[in-house]
């Protein structure tokens, strides 16, 4: 992409991911986060940083200004309500963000980094101030925004490296555990695949013998794209 990619939550496990992947494909990249602390530890010369904070609208115009794409990471908060809360992080900060970002231009792609487990209001996850009742408003947002997007479940979280036969799977129907480098390549991956765009899936790997590249662009095209209306949530 000629524009800049911004990477939300960049500076996070997954962020910081992303943003190498990115960089090492030539990708110009913005890293937008809280904590100019942990830019400096952990981000690499190449890529712009700016501090900003999806809970504050107003900071979020000037690093958004001019990018082709905008892959959300975030990690959450887990209290009951307020500014650390999944309801500020996961709804409201991507709010604002589908705001500042725009809803005008069809080479703009809005990737999500959601969670598995997202439509089970009855997991023990959601007693985490409602995390994924909150995500799932979220992936809402970005699916009702008229912007090109993919949102994507990772099961839980390893450091691993990414290994295993990858899964995309899409019903949020089963578990499972899948490393941060595959959640990372599936999010740089979206952005230059067309059949990634307009789908919801989950991620999982499990144990086995890998022939070669993940073959992404054969996984996106299995998928079946979201309903034109997006998914309802139907919580209070």
């Amino acid at each position: 992409m000629d524009s800049p990619i911004a990477v939300i939550g960049g500076t996070g496990r997954v962020g910081r991911l992303v943003t190498r992947q990115l960089l090492a494909r030539g990708e110009t990249v913005r890293v937008i986060g809280r904590s100019t602390q942990r830019a400096r530890r952990h981000m690499p010369a190449q890529a712009q940083y700016f501090t900003a904070d999806v809970r504050d609208p107003g900071t979020l115009r000037t690093p958004l200004y001019g990018c082709s794409a905008v892959v959300y990471a975030v990690e959450p908060g887990t209290d009951a309500a307020g500014p650390d809360s999944p309801e500020s992080t996961l709804h409201g900060g991507v709010r604002h963000v589908l705001d500042a970002f725009g809803t005008t231009g069809a080479d703009r792609h809005f990737v999500l980094v959601s969670q598995q487990h997202v439509t089970r209001r009855d997991h023990p996850m959601n007693a985490y101030g409602r995390m994924l009742d909150w995500r799932l408003a979220g992936e809402d947002a970005v699916r009702s925004s008229g912007l090109p997007y993919t949102v994507i479940r990772p099961g839980w979280l390893t450091d691993e490296p990414g290994h295993g036969v990858l899964h995309l799977e899409q019903g949020d129907a089963g578990d499972g555990f899948v490393a941060r480098a595959y959640v990372a390549e599936a999010c740089v991956r979206a952005l230059n695949s067309p059949a990634a765009r307009g789908l919801t899936f989950e991620m999982r790997s499990e144990a086995g013998q890998v022939g070669g590249p993940v073959p992404w662009n054969e996984l996106f095209a299995g998928l079946r794209a979201d309903a034109p209306a997006g998914l309802r949530t139907v919580f209070a």
